[in-house]
């Protein structure tokens, strides 16, 4: 059965073994994968422990828990990562986190930052990835231009009406 947070290793060998703290997070994606699996699995400790000083000064514990309890969980995608291999001390990876809360499918896709100090992963501060405007792919046709059906007729008197 594939972990939690996506990766085909079992939970309790992938995230589970970072969130007991059996083996630590490398790089900074793991922490991130391991951080989504601790909201999954309501380990609210690990959440906390995983914040960079300036970070924790502004978490709110109760409602950590209240989002990890009241959300059901649906799924985590990397989108891109920056750095944050074993040899760096800085990383960014922006993800996709699909939740159902109040029968309500949401999205969060964020990009987060993290700073490994004394050899330890941590998360730093997270933006949100906003959508990208949609781009038409055909100019647009004005409502006096002649219309793209190829009738010869202005387009509000033809597919525009």
């Amino acid at each position: 059965m594939p972990c939690i947070c996506g990766n085909d290793t079992a939970t309790e060998s992938c995230c589970g073994a970072i969130i007991k703290g059996e083996k630590p997070a490398r790089t900074a994606e793991e922490l991130m994968r391991s951080r989504y699996s601790a909201y999954v699995m309501g380990e609210v400790d690990y959440i906390m422990d995983t914040h960079a000083p300036e970070a924790a000064e502004d978490a709110d514990r109760e409602a950590i828990q209240e989002w990890a309890a009241g959300a059901e969980w649906l799924g985590f995608e990397v989108v891109d990562t920056v750095a944050g291999e074993a040899e760096d001390d800085e990383g960014e990876v922006e993800f996709i986190c699909r939740f159902n809360q109040n029968g309500e499918e949401q999205v969060l896709h964020e990009r987060s930052r993290f700073r490994r100090d004394e050899g330890t992963w941590l998360f730093v501060d997270g933006q949100l990835v906003k959508a990208k405007p949609i781009r038409r792919e055909n100019p647009k046709v004005g409502r006096n231009d002649p219309c793209p059906c190829g009738s010869g007729k202005k387009h509000k008197r033809c597919c525009a009406s």
